[in-house]
């Protein structure tokens, strides 16, 4: 529940920030790196959106190729060093625990969207996250040192990003929250946002990720875009009231 976030949430969170997401987009590549079901949604959304999909995954390059080939056509499979290379912005889609394998040094100076999620009743238990009290895009972000980190698309199921999309004005046009330290970065991914068929909405710094992660409201529901203001209200509220020793 929303309640769990105030162990891991210590600031007050100013929400009222408004990012403008109606601006000219400048963003034409993405680069995917995971090739699983968030990345596949993901990089079909983009490419629908008129985004150009770099897609990377393990594996050998032609394995690579073939399975962008069946679930992303049109999408450029490549290796995540040649992924990263020429993209605007670069989406880390790959099980939580395997982050750690893709090497941060060609990410340095990049937006790089977390899409990922610490979900230890599905995924397991992972000590470094479960000994950290930070948030998972906190942990994240410390092994992407250098690379602009905004957590976004971590609570959309992978089905409903592609089923979801409505055309900007649209009633009821479900909303995407973004969280980042970095607020231009943050500014970026909520144009793709928009972009690809949802409103976008501004949940703070990467700490105030705490209430999109497992187990809160926000992850477990879908909202247009007043409703998960409200929730994201809700959470920077919580967050500001000291705790007890």
């Amino acid at each position: 529940m929303i309640d769990d976030i105030s162990t891991k949430v210590g600031i007050v969170v100013d929400v009222s920030t408004t990012l403008n997401p109606y601006r000219e987009i400048t963003v034409t590549t993405i680069a995917v790196l995971g090739a699983g079901r968030v990345g596949s949604a993901i990089a079909r959304t983009a490419m629908d959106a008129g985004f150009e999909v770099n897609l990377a995954a393990s594996g050998p390059a032609e394995d690579i190729a073939l399975l962008a080939e069946i679930v992303t056509p049109g999408a450029r499979a490549m290796t995540a060093a040649d992924a990263v290379q020429g993209a605007d912005i670069v989406v880390v889609a790959v099980p939580l625990h395997k982050h750690r394998t893709i090497d941060p040094t060609g990410l340095r100076g990049k937006i790089v969207v977390d899409a990922m999620n610490y979900w230890a009743a599905v995924d397991g238990a992972i000590d470094q996250f479960d000994a950290d009290p930070r948030t998972s895009s906190e942990i994240v972000a410390e092994h992407f040192a250098g690379a602009r980190v905004v957590k976004a698309f971590n609570h959309i199921g992978y089905h409903d990003l592609e089923e979801h999309r409505l055309p900007r004005g649209a009633t009821g046009r479900r909303a995407l929250a973004v969280a980042s330290d970095d607020r231009a970065a943050a500014g970026e991914i909520a144009q793709v946002i928009e972009r690809i068929g949802f409103d976008a909405l501004d949940a703070g710094p990467l700490v105030a990720g705490a209430a999109l992660e497992p187990g809160t409201e926000i992850f477990s529901g879908a909202f247009d875009a007043e409703a998960l203001q409200h929730r994201l209200d809700e959470a920077a509220a919580l967050a500001s009231t000291p705790t007890l020793p």
